[in-house]
């Protein structure tokens, strides 16, 4: 007996149905972290509650919030909602309708109430503007790695690093990354770090409770970060999770494998890529070449077995012509192939948005990016930008000259 096939919109109702009737589910209490919260302009709130293992979305619609919310909801925040599961069809995602939220009084509670007053506090001191932020370089030499000796954090880095290009030199600082003392041994390792000239540094480690990370969220370990010559990406928690540290840093990534991700290129993919063209191209090269060769020995034994002496001298043209397509043959072939492989490697290097930026060139932009064509669009005192492969530039116009 065939079995009844039901529609996407047939199955979300069921299942819709299915979580209205559950009485546990239509009145619950949950405790968790607030994250990813977003007030909508129509006044509704939408946000995620998390714990250490997993997280829900919730919706508190504008009439509720108005009536059962008495504060702001922001990320970091210790709560706890009561409301009801239910199911949003267009999407078929499972979320909870909220009716109130109250904050939890707890030692999490007041560590997120001092997260936020320190994000406050640095933000509007500049700390995580965007134009201070410093260009990652797309082609690191070496990476510096401030985190534990020990844990996922470092396997993880180092296992990306060795996939993606084991040419990398990866230094480690090892830090404490929890508990009394952790944000001085990070600050520490980022300044040692900096000394070096390295090209990137990532500071991070896994996931936890606010308590755990609490060490990234040190208001002196933000203003090192800030004051760091190098750029340091910032890879701490899991993708749910917020520091200091991730606002601070040049670069943000949501976890460390992704954080060695964004520093370090995938060069492994293209000279994967290059070397297989490079086989074929030789096995191409030598089938031609068996098949050519086999071809003019066997010329050479028909025109051994046709030997009258009238006929002599066309054979012996015949084999010259046939030489000439040979050798002609063989170089447009090879020729062909090699103009390929430049295209190729031509391609794969125009890839780099910096790659023509070398040798004393450079991009010129006024102060609001746009591209600087003539003198003519510059005046004596204008504040310019010089783009180059590693970095920019911000001068002041002395004098010009046509």
């Amino acid at each position: 007996m065939a079995k009844k096939e039901y529609s996407v919109t047939e199955i979300n109702n069921y299942i819709k149905n299915l979580i209205g009737s559950d009485y546990v589910l239509s009145r619950v209490l949950v405790k968790g972290e607030v994250s990813n919260s977003k007030y909508h302009s129509a006044g509704h709130i939408y946000f995620s509650l998390k714990d250490e293992k997993s997280s829900v979305s919730c919706i508190m619609f504008r009439g509720k919030a108005v009536r059962g919310l008495g504060f702001r909801l922001e990320d970091g925040q210790e709560v706890v909602i009561s409301g009801s599961f239910g199911l949003y069809e267009a999407s078929g995602s499972i979320q909870i309708y909220v009716d109130s939220i109250v904050l939890s009084e707890n030692k999490e509670g007041k560590l997120f109430a001092e997260f936020n007053r320190l994000k406050e506090k640095l933000s509007e001191e500049g700390l995580f503007d965007f134009e201070h932020k410093k260009a990652i370089p797309k082609f690191p030499k070496s990476v510096g790695i401030v985190t534990a000796r020990t844990g996922a954090a470092i396997h993880d880095i180092i296992s990306v690093s060795k996939r993606r290009n084991p040419y990398t030199q990866l230094i480690l600082y090892p830090a404490k990354v929890q508990g009394d003392g952790a944000a001085e041994t990070i600050i520490k390792g980022i300044e040692t770090l900096d000394k070096m000239g390295l090209d990137t540094i990532i500071i991070g480690r896994g996931g936890g409770s606010i308590e755990d990370l609490w060490a990234f969220n040190d208001e002196r370990l933000a203003r090192t970060i800030y004051a760091a010559k190098t750029p340091i990406i910032s890879g701490t928690g899991h993708d749910i999770d917020n520091t200091i540290a991730d606002y601070v840093s040049d670069l943000r990534a949501p976890t460390p494998s992704a954080a060695a991700e964004l520093a370090i290129p995938d060069v492994m993919t293209h000279i994967r890529k290059a070397e297989s063209y490079r086989s074929s191209l030789e096995n191409r090269i030598n089938t031609l070449i068996t098949e050519y060769y086999l071809r003019l020995r066997n010329q050479k034994l028909r025109l051994e077995s046709l030997s009258p002496e009238r006929s002599i001298y066309d054979k012996e043209q015949n084999l010259a012509d046939l030489t000439d397509r040979l050798k002609t043959g063989m170089a447009d072939i090879l020729t062909r192939y090699r103009h390929r492989l430049e295209l190729d490697t031509v391609r794969l290097n125009g890839l780099s948005p910096t790659a023509k930026l070398v040798n004393g060139f450079g991009y010129v932009t006024d102060k609001d990016d746009n591209p600087v064509r003539s003198v003519s669009d510059v005046n004596a005192g204008n504040e310019l930008s010089v783009i180059l492969h590693d970095g920019r530039i911000e001068v002041s116009v002395n004098g010009i000259s046509k």
